[in-house]
């Protein structure tokens, strides 16, 4: 009987994951196609720019800053054991560009970004303002989802640049004061060997990170049920789904590219 009964709530457990996964992608798909009515909702759009990008600069700058020097330390003391210093610039600006400042933004921009995603729609779907939407013959997926997608789309890619020249400059900072590394043999050892690839992999993730926190999120505020408490729930559930699913592109994005090019 207890062999049965586990067989059972197993069974149920799956069939929910695959239906939840095909509301996932039907609600994905609306966001997508709607975007032709971007004109008619540039006001949200704006809004949301706002929200995603000037508003998440400071955030951006701590974390990628603070990644950045600390970077700029560990690998410097490693370098050292091995009598190759200067070529600090050269790991760290491989390390923020390819990974750590894409990686660090869309973490923060997860928990930032999407809890707040999450907690406004699961808010507006327990208080029926969604079902009113409806009722009046408002897409709710154009005029809530489809702005926030387009905005963080358009905002990750500038948020990636930043946090890449913070983290950088930072780097040398430290390089220069903790290492006694001169400016100039850091940044020679940065900008010659830079290549094209090294850049697609960095900002290639930005827009990726855009769908997941976005969609993830918004798809999880819409789902919301069971009061305050289930707002909550959603939310948490949005950043917990999202920053795992960013960790995972992270990679395979960067296998694909430096396979790849």
């Amino acid at each position: 009987m207890g062999f049965t009964s586990i067989a059972s709530q197993a069974n149920r457990s799956l069939k929910e994951f695959f239906l939840t996964m095909q509301e996932f992608f039907l609600f994905s798909l609306r966001a997508f196609i709607t975007i032709p009515k971007l004109r008619r909702y540039w006001r949200d759009f704006l809004d949301q720019a706002t929200i995603a990008g000037t508003d998440s600069i400071p955030i951006v700058l701590v974390s990628s800053i603070s990644i950045g020097a600390l970077l700029a330390v560990e690998v410097g003391n490693l370098l050292e054991d091995f009598g190759a210093k200067t070529m600090l610039g050269r790991s760290t600006a491989l390390s923020v560009i390819r990974e750590l400042g894409p990686l660090i933004m869309g973490l923060m921009l997860s928990a930032r970004y999407g809890s707040r995603n999450g907690a406004e729609l699961g808010a507006m779907k327990i208080s029926e303002q969604i079902d009113a939407l409806r009722a009046f013959g408002t897409d709710p997926v154009a005029k809530l989802v489809m702005p926030r997608l387009m905005a963080a789309l358009i905002v990750f890619i500038p948020l990636t640049a930043i946090a890449d020249f913070a983290g950088l400059h930072s780097a040398a900072l430290l390089a220069e004061h903790y290492h006694k590394i001169d400016p100039g043999i850091f940044w020679n050892a940065v900008f010659p060997r830079l290549v094209l690839k090294d850049f697609v992999v960095g900002f290639l993730k930005a827009p990726v990170f855009a769908i997941i926190i976005t969609l993830v999120s918004s798809f999880n505020g819409f789902s919301a049920t069971g009061g305050t408490a289930g707002v909550g729930r959603s939310t948490i559930k949005g950043i917990v789904v999202s920053s795992g699913l960013i960790l995972i592109a992270n990679f395979y994005v960067s296998k694909l590219v430096l396979e790849n090019m």
